[in-house]
């Protein structure tokens, strides 16, 4: 007797279920639980880190990240402008930054900024000032393609009306696209703020004094200090997470308010075309 699509569905899932399961099992008995919780859930030895890694270590990383975002917001913003420019330099220039520093790793911004401009300029850089400036340069790229691609999604028409209007391209650019970019890549942008706070961590190949230390330089301290295991880094990588699941939450929620909108958009364009349509018919 040959099966309905419902029930080839119905077999389908419960042959999954029963795989999951019996893959779970398996692994509850082959886990040595006592050593797991040893080696990453030995919490008494590392209780002297509270509330060091809180009020050090997670406002640390959220200063450099907040500080690395704003001018990197600052330059993207500049640096998308560049790109879309009628003036060929200016799009050269552009488009060689972004090209450079989405092309290298993060890791050796910091080791520039930290130790090269010393070397080159004789200036001591604090570890924000490093920090902050180091993902501003590398998230300005990142963030000068997503603002590109949200200006270049902006109807062309609007500004076309701004401009037969009377109002200058500066001014059209301002009040009309740049607002409608920024919406458009809301989403986007909260992810590149993830990104950003864990590249923060990178700060700690420069070196830095304890009340600079972030998250990830208190964790990796912590498993020689309090002999722990991997517990510290556990404790570090919650810390993170209580950065960076806000930030996905945000992010999804603007997806879904730009997607109704989009949805809202459509609809009233059908409902206003369906009576023309009917009165041609």
């Amino acid at each position: 007797m040959a099966l309905s699509n419902r029930e080839r569905r119905r077999l389908s899932l419960g042959i999954q279920a029963g795989i999951f399961v019996a893959a779970a099992a398996v692994l509850v008995l082959l886990i040595d639980w006592a050593a797991l919780r040893q080696s990453f859930l030995n919490i008494e030895p590392v209780l002297p880190m509270f509330p060091g890694i809180i009020t050090t270590g997670l406002v640390n990383t959220l200063q450099y990240t907040a500080v690395g975002f704003i001018f990197g917001l600052l330059g993207g913003t500049l640096l998308a402008l560049m790109r879309l420019s009628s003036f060929p330099v200016y799009r050269w220039i552009a488009t060689a930054y972004i090209e450079l520093f989405r092309g290298i790793p993060a890791i050796l911004v910091f080791l520039a900024l930290g130790f090269g401009v010393s070397l080159a300029f004789g200036w001591n850089l604090s570890t924000l000032q490093v920090a902050g400036s180091a993902l501003a340069i590398v998230g300005s790229a990142y963030i000068a393609e997503t603002l590109r691609a949200g200006l270049q999604a902006v109807p062309k028409g609007q500004v076309e009306a701004a401009r037969a209007l009377g109002m200058p391209a500066w001014r059209a650019m301002v009040s009309i696209q740049i607002p409608q970019a920024f919406r458009i890549v809301l989403p986007p942008l909260t992810n590149e703020a993830i990104l950003l706070t864990k590249d923060s961590s990178l700060i700690f190949v420069v070196g830095m004094a304890g009340s600079a230390a972030e998250l990830t330089k208190m964790g990796r301290d912590g498993i020689n200090m309090y002999q722990a295991g991997l517990t510290p880094l556990v404790i570090a990588g919650f810390c993170y997470l209580l950065i960076t699941i806000p930030l996905s939450l945000l992010a999804r929620r603007m997806e879904g308010r730009v997607g109704s909108r989009a949805s809202r958009k459509k609809a009233k364009k059908g409902s206003t075309s369906s009576p023309v349509t009917g009165g041609v018919a």
